[in-house]
């Protein structure tokens, strides 16, 4: 190897070599005693781990890129004691690509009547294992791609401004794509179960529902339309609702670029007994498939909706009452679903289904597929090894799997942004070795 050679690659790999992510500690006896103060001691790329137990008022905004932040031995409450950051709730994220594990977050009231657990600002935002209760809004805004699997949202929203309601969670439109899986929402307070203005959305394998005692509005509010995909969930409207339809799409106009909705292997009970499942108010026929529709009430508004192989009246579930959608031995709705088809590229087909609380297992067809969001005899009982879908993850990953694979592919090598923001020192080594070859003498 020469000395320029040599001289290459040891400054490439300086170059290349990302700065070390720390790990900064919360609780009692560890590196700092509350998560504000170390949210605000962190560098792009750390690690914020909190003890479990309670941190009350400790309420602030953070802007650093590429945190992970969780709780350790069991959730960190945040409760927000009559607190809020910048007048708008108890974290107000302003970085981008932010991971948030295991935290409760609780209490958020602000003047205007919208303050959140989490007020979302910046891109690409992860949430994992949480559980969001007796907010005015669970989560608020977003922008990028947001994933939310694995957590609870209860109790939270109202309608005492009359310019609008806060809601369980409220995603923005700024939102490229939502996925929210195997996540359970209830009970919002007058304000819709979940409302998404992506101009996205994938809502696969969750238990949305008011039970026997909300009052919610919408159980599924998509007001802008966008391409979106209800597969395998439990959708539930209760008798005290406060408004007849359950899932409404474009109400607000079909302002989103792409207007396809697929409706797939969903169970809804309406225990209203009357009203609309489905208002669908865009012009694009949705696709609605294998579905049960039990209690009563239109399935849908829309005249040209494409519908095959779904169920109307009793479909024989283990407790109706309380909640447990399972089907029985003998019920009208096992081995009757037909194809569900694809959107594209993408199969329609269920392959997981909702394990309360918060988990999933794998869904395989016992001969036929079922209606519905349950297969007979057809939990596997194993969790998925990456929560994935059938659908690509909304993450970095998903970009970096795909430039992985297109370079393995064309044999190329491209120098791309890593998780942390630097660029892959492998690259830029053999770049430089590249360059060095193809000048070397003859």
């Amino acid at each position: 190897m020469t000395a320029m050679l040599r001289r290459v690659i040891a400054a490439s790999l300086s170059l290349a070599a990302p700065a070390q992510a720390a790990t900064l500690t919360v609780g009692a006896g560890k590196m700092y005693p509350a998560p504000c103060a170390a949210l605000a001691a962190a560098a792009d790329g750390d690690v914020v781990e909190i003890d479990a137990g309670s941190y009350a008022g400790d309420v602030c905004a953070f802007r650093k890129n590429n945190l992970t932040v969780r709780g350790v031995g069991g959730r960190a409450r945040l409760d927000a004691a009559g607190k809020n950051a910048a007048g708008k709730g108890i974290w107000v994220i302003q970085g981008n690509d932010t991971v948030v594990e295991n935290i409760e977050f609780l209490g958020a009231k602000v003047p205007d009547l919208n303050g959140a657990g989490i007020r979302q600002e910046g891109s690409n935002l992860t949430v994992r294992n949480c559980f969001f209760h007796d907010n005015e809004n669970g989560i608020l805004g977003g922008a990028g791609q947001v994933l939310i699997e694995g957590s609870e949202f209860g109790h939270n929203g109202n309608c005492l401004d009359p310019s609008g309601c806060a809601h369980n969670l409220y995603i923005s439109q700024s939102v490229t794509r939502l996925t929210m899986r195997f996540s359970y929402s209830h009970h919002a307070s007058s304000g819709h179960v979940l409302k998404s203005r992506a101009r996205e959305n994938h809502i696969l394998y969750n238990r949305l529902m008011d039970e026997a005692d909300g009052t919610s509005s919408y159980t599924i509010d998509l007001p802008n339309g966008g391409q979106s995909f209800l597969i395998g969930n439990l959708i539930q409207q209760g008798p005290g609702t406060e408004n007849a339809t359950i899932v409404a799409y474009a109400e607000e106009g079909a302002s989103n670029p792409g207007q396809d909705l697929y409706v797939v292997n969903n169970t809804f009970v309406n225990d209203r007994g009357s009203g609309t499942f489905l208002q669908v108010n865009g012009s694009v026929p949705a696709v609605i498939r294998n579905n049960v529709f039990a209690g009563g009430g239109t399935v849908t508004n829309q005249g040209n909706a494409m519908m095959a192989g779904n169920f109307t009246g009793d479909p024989l579930l283990v407790d109706r009452a309380g909640f447990d959608y399972r089907l029985k031995a003998g019920s009208p709705c096992v081995d009757m679903g037909v194809d569900p088809g694809m959107a594209g590229s993408m199969s329609l087909a269920p392959v997981f289904q909702y394990v309360h609380p918060l988990r999933s297992e794998m869904r395989v067809a016992a001969g036929a597929l079922d209606v519905g969001a349950y297969e007979l005899g057809g939990g596997m009982k194993v969790a998925p090894a990456d929560a994935g879908s059938g659908f690509a993850p909304p993450a970095r990953d998903a970009g970096a799997a795909a430039d992985s694979a297109e370079s393995a592919s064309s044999g190329s090598c491209s120098c791309r942004a890593g998780a942390r923001g630097g660029e892959e020192p492998w690259c830029f080594l053999l770049v430089a070795v590249a360059l060095l070859w193809r000048r070397r003498p003859g």
